[in-house]
């Protein structure tokens, strides 16, 4: 009945579509999500549809919630072959206005965070040979991005972190690979153009994305579901684009 998946950033956006994608093939799925209500809500509804799923709120930046997590996960599905780390956190501040705890609160959830799940779930991966990580960055980490220093530090480490895993963890069986989201239509992303950091994203899309649409989280839950098969092994420490064909 599938393998087990954990899917972080799960209660929404590109998370969520993940979670249902790999729940679609026949994957057991833990979301977690700092989200609490939200996440347990996704975790019922992907029941109701017929999967195994379970939901917890997580704050990945915190270890100890992390661990207590994977416990859970171990224990009502089985051990752990797949992660997901979708969580993340964006900000809008001009550099010199950034406070130290702005800059180290994304630092935590975004870089501290996929190195705490990861490293909480490599041990099931490497006593079964077998694994796949999939981080979620961003495409700002190769273009950069006006008001966000800290975000775009914290995703260029996201794929630092994967490459160096990649060489590490490929002896175990395990592939760890990085999605660099370009211009996708998230909850988050909606927030920020409400908020005016963002230019409207239909116009954003008309300007920047050559097949001229922003993406949805199924288009990365698609690559997602793919990085994570059997079919995949031969790809490792790769970051793999899904931008619609945007210039970076």
């Amino acid at each position: 009945m599938g393998r087990v998946a954990v899917v972080t950033g799960a209660a929404s956006g590109m998370g969520l579509a993940i979670s249902r994608h790999l729940a679609a093939r026949g994957d057991r799925v833990a979301l977690l999500d700092l989200q609490g209500d939200a996440v347990l809500r996704a975790a019922e509804s992907l029941r109701e549809s017929g999967a195994r799923a379970i939901g917890a709120a997580v704050d990945v930046s915190d270890r100890t919630e992390v661990d207590r997590a994977l416990a859970k996960v171990r224990a009502e599905l089985g051990p752990i072959a797949i992660m997901v780390t979708s969580a993340g956190l964006d900000a809008f501040e001009a550099f010199t206005e950034i406070k130290a705890e702005s800059w180290e609160r994304i630092l935590a959830i975004n870089l501290t965070g996929t190195f705490h799940c990861l490293q909480a779930a490599a041990p099931d991966m490497i006593e079964a040979r077998w694994g796949r990580m999939v981080t979620i960055s961003s495409s700002s980490a190769r273009s950069g991005a006006l008001r966000m220093a800290h975000y775009v530090a914290s995703k260029a480490g996201v794929i630092g972190l994967t490459r160096a895993l990649a060489l590490e963890l490929a002896p175990h069986g395990i592939t760890v690979n990085n999605i660099p989201p370009g211009l996708i239509d998230t909850p988050m992303a909606r927030r920020a153009e409400a908020a005016g950091d963002l230019a409207k994203l239909e116009k954003l899309a008309a300007r920047m994305i050559p097949v001229g649409r922003a993406g949805t989280p199924e288009d990365i839950a698609a690559t997602c579901g793919f990085l994570c098969s059997d079919e995949a092994g031969y790809i490792t420490g790769q970051v793999i684009g899904v931008n619609g064909g945007m210039v970076l």
